[in-house]
C-alpha cells in the first residue's frame, strides 16, 4: 500500500530534497514511523516529544485535515496523498 507524502521545503533537507517521498504503512502515525525510519530526525519536525502533530504543523490526509478525522489513528489506503504543511504566521 504505498502512499505519496508531499515534503515542505524546510523539510526537504531530510529528503535529500525531494518534494515527494513514498511510505507504506495503515495508518497516518504508521506513515510517520516509516518516514522517520527512511529519513531520520523528519518525525520531531512533525511531532511533539507526546507523539502529537505539533501545533504549527497541518497534515492532511487527501484534503481533509487529520485533526478532523481520527488524527494520527486515520486510516490510509493505497493511492491517499499525504501533506505535510507548516503554518503560516502572518499579521
Amino acid at each position: 500500500m504505498a502512499i505519496t507524502v508531499r515534503i515542505p521545503t524546510p523539510l526537504r533537507t531530510l529528503t535529500g530534497g525531494a518534494d515527494e517521498v513514498h511510505a507504506e504503512g495503515a495508518t497516518v502515525g504508521a506513515i510517520i514511523e516509516q518516514l522517520e525510519a527512511n529519513h531520520p530526525g523528519i518525525k520531531e519536525r512533525i511531532c511533539d516529544d507526546k507523539g502529537n502533530v505539533r501545533r504549527f504543523v497541518n497534515v492532511f490526509l487527501n484534503d481533509e485535515d487529520i485533526r478532523f478525522l481520527d488524527g494520527l489513528q486515520s486510516p490510509v489506503k493505497d493511492g491517499d496523498t499525504l501533506s505535510v504543511v507548516p503554518a503560516i504566521a502572518g499579521g
